[in-house]
């Protein structure tokens, strides 16, 4: 179960560590351009990752989600959902072309790559990966994101480590950068509200990919706390090189390639595999939106999608950035105080809920282990308790005999 629930927060970091906090400019414009408070606002976004993080996975979890549409009609009222939905819908797409030009930004400050060669490159992966299987897909989600967190923590302490700074003089330096905010503690929210808009969908759909409830708030809560690790050394260590990357489109690769060229060739890789994981989770959420179910329907409407998204792109990864993700950030308040109301009001039924499912796998178990014998009275519970799940009977008795199946082989192995 382990393995489970940090393949879930693996995935959930790669959905929400995209081009802009892995790259640097995202916390150069919210953060670094506050100076020293910026640190107050990163511990507040470390904050929102972890409880939202736990909140919008196990949500996804108790709903048995494949889109975010299923969750919202079942937890606001009907012009709340449309309001959320359309939102959804919007800024998915507009965070999504945001990641095709930030592909080819990354490249062309590295290689020299024309930017619209990257972009194509990046648009081209999101087709093929999309014809793998979920399971797979989770996988290539994660594949990278211990990679990343390994990666800025080593150029944090690179950056620190026998170095000195006059903090004063760079704290100067930084509050002439553009911030789309006025206030650090707004920033903060702002800049979560759009991190929750970003991995809203997905997140949805890794949740309820998952049938333990206990696994997929597990997942969701260290996916958090990852993430506000990244955040936390990638603003220490943009903050003590401002005077060297203010005006670089990529911070972060800025910086690395001061420490080591070769470093750099390979921070540039992982730069922009992370930012198809989030272009790639958009994009496919946004596509399982429309596609209802139909894999063949869902993949003509997801070239759509990347046809359009690369067509957009071309508008600049930086430009974009300081003008579409405040708008996008206030927009997602409304999804936050939903989901926490949601949160709240739900609470004792997912409890209940986590209950019926974990009692059920232990029954279900008895029929693929060896030692135990399944009775005519352990199927009549099974059902008995399919039926007081809050999701379809036959669906929650399938679930549950693969998880309990699963399950036994890996103790068995």
């Amino acid at each position: 179960m382990t393995k489970k629930y940090l393949r879930i927060a693996l995935a959930y970091v790669g959905v929400i560590v995209g081009a802009g906090l892995s790259s640097g400019q995202d916390l150069m414009q919210y953060f670094v351009s506050f100076g020293k408070k910026g640190i107050v606002g990163i511990l507040i976004l470390v904050s929102l990752n972890i409880l939202f993080g736990k909140i919008i996975v196990t949500l996804g979890c108790y709903y048995d989600s494949n889109n975010h549409q299923d969750v919202l009609d079942k937890v606001a009222p009907r012009m709340v959902t449309r309001i959320i939905d359309y939102t959804l819908i919007i800024s998915s797409f507009i965070i999504y072309f945001v990641m095709i030009a930030g592909a080819g930004a990354n490249l062309h400050q590295q290689f020299g790559l024309s930017s619209w060669i990257g972009a194509l490159i990046c648009s081209g992966i999101v087709i093929i990966v999309s014809f793998m299987d979920f399971d797979k897909i989770t996988s290539v989600l994660g594949i990278f994101t211990p990679i990343i967190i390994i990666m800025i923590v080593v150029i944090t302490i690179f950056t620190y480590v026998g170095h000195s700074y006059d903090f004063i003089h760079l704290a100067n330096i930084a509050s002439k950068l553009d911030s789309p905010m006025s206030s650090v503690i707004f920033s903060a929210i702002n800049y979560y509200s759009l991190c929750a808009i970003t991995g809203f969908s997905m997140a949805l759909v890794l949740g309820g990919s998952v049938v333990r409830i206990g696994i997929a708030g597990k997942g969701g809560a260290i996916g958090g706390a990852l993430i506000g690790l990244i955040v936390l050394c990638a603003y220490a260590s943009l903050f003590a090189n401002v005077d060297v990357v203010k005006d670089a489109e990529i911070p972060m690769l800025a910086i690395v390639a001061n420490i080591n060229p070769v470093f750099a060739q390979i921070y540039t890789f992982v730069i922009f595999a992370l930012i198809f994981n989030t272009a790639f989770s958009l994009c496919f959420a946004l596509a399982k939106r429309f596609s209802a179910d139909d894999n063949k329907r869902l993949h003509k409407i997801l070239i759509g999608i990347v046809i359009a998204g690369y067509i957009c792109s071309f508008a600049g990864f930086k430009q974009l950035i300081s003008v579409m993700y405040p708008i996008l950030g206030y927009i997602g308040i409304l999804l936050l105080l939903t989901l926490l109301i949601a949160w709240v009001r739900e609470k004792q039924n997912i409890y209940k809920e986590k209950m019926i499912r974990r009692k059920m796998i232990s029954v279900a178990s008895k029929k693929y282990d060896e030692n135990q014998e399944y009775t005519k009275k352990d199927k009549k519970l099974l059902k008995k308790l399919a039926e007081e799940s809050i999701l379809d009977t036959d669906n929650i008795k399938q679930d549950v005999k693969e998880v309990a199946k699963e399950e036994q082989i890996n103790k068995d192995d």
